[in-house]
């Protein structure tokens, strides 16, 4: 089974790591987990035009590499092989489009990333993903 966990450093994205890794160990058949980070650069265009060359992209992927070292940690403790990927985009649209080209069985999120108040009850990636995915997702608290 190929599961894809969305993390974007909160503590659901942690708590969904964390589930993913129950599931691949519980699971009897050759499990493979991806840890996807995404951060949706498109606001930060304009500034590319005064930022040294490279210079958004190594801070973006600075922090996708913190966010994801925490989820990796979780995985290596249980004995989950895993790989980890950082993609720029809209993370909804990014983490279905890497869901259906790595064939995926399953994406596992956190049901509330570190967006604002006005997603109170579940985030808005999490319902952009709920609503537009064709495999299993699994939403953690």
């Amino acid at each position: 089974m190929k599961i894809l966990v969305g993390i974007d450093g909160s503590k659901s994205s942690a708590n969904a790591a964390k589930h993913a890794a129950k599931l691949a160990t519980s699971l009897r058949t050759k499990n493979r987990v991806t840890l996807l980070s995404v951060h949706d650069d498109s606001g930060l265009k304009h500034f590319k035009r005064f930022a040294a060359k490279g210079a958004i992209e190594d801070y973006l992927r600075e922090i996708s590499e913190k966010d994801l070292l925490a989820a990796q940690k979780i995985l290596d403790a249980a004995g989950v092989a895993h790989d980890m990927q950082i993609e720029y985009g809209r993370a909804a649209d990014v983490l279905i489009e890497v869901s259906t080209k790595g064939k995926f069985d399953m994406i596992v999120l956190g049901s509330k990333g570190r967006s604002t108040l006005k997603n109170f009850v579940m985030g808005s990636v999490a319902l952009s993903v709920l609503s537009s995915a064709t495999i299993p997702v699994v939403l953690v608290r």
